[in-house]
């Protein structure tokens, strides 16, 4: 269900096709849709031959390496997320309602599945894109936060706030009565 989401997300995306809006190639797509969401394997099959996953932003495969390390099970699968989730934290929003989600819960219960480990470094509920960058700057020995810890920190309802929206997607709207 989750992949399900996530590709009809992508696929409604006006601007970018399916593999630029997920960093994944056409093979890679189909695979998934093969495995997990044979309701949009029509869509992937009519991408054009050759369609890229498009350029990575700086940060980017830092990020994906970096999740890739914490998957639960090493499976492609978590390959594949690895790669969603480092492009899709590029996004404006709410990194649930830019994978497709109704709602933080369903990209926790994501995370509690195929990367608990970062669950377990995230026990205090930051919001996963500033955990993402939190860790990657301290990893290179960079101090992103101007408090020493969170619990003194000006800005803590930044990093722990609510997330509160409607998502992006229209089938997950439709599923809230929405």
């Amino acid at each position: 269900m989750i992949f399900g989401r996530i590709l009809a997300l992508a696929a409604a995306d006006p601007v970018r096709t399916m593999t630029q809006a997920l960093a994944l190639t056409k093979a890679e797509l189909a695979e998934l849709a093969a495995r997990h969401a044979p309701q949009v394997a029509d869509r992937v099959a009519a991408l054009p031959d050759g369609d890229g996953s498009g350029e990575d932003a700086i940060e980017e495969a830092d990020l994906r390496a970096f999740l890739a390390e914490h998957g639960a099970r090493g499976a492609e699968e978590e390959r594949w997320l690895a790669a969603i989730l480092a492009r899709r934290s590029l996004e404006p929003n709410h990194l649930w309602q830019d994978m497709g989600f109704h709602d933080r819960g369903e990209l926790n219960l994501l995370f509690r599945r195929h990367f608990p480990a970062l669950v377990a470094m995230n026990a205090g509920d930051m919001k996963w894109k500033k955990f993402f960058y939190r860790q990657l700057c301290e990893r290179e020995g960079l101090m992103l936060c101007k408090s020493p810890n969170c619990e003194v920190c000006d800005d803590v309802e930044v990093c722990f706030g609510e997330e509160a929206g409607d998502p992006l997607s229209t089938l997950s709207r439709l599923a809230r009565g929405g």
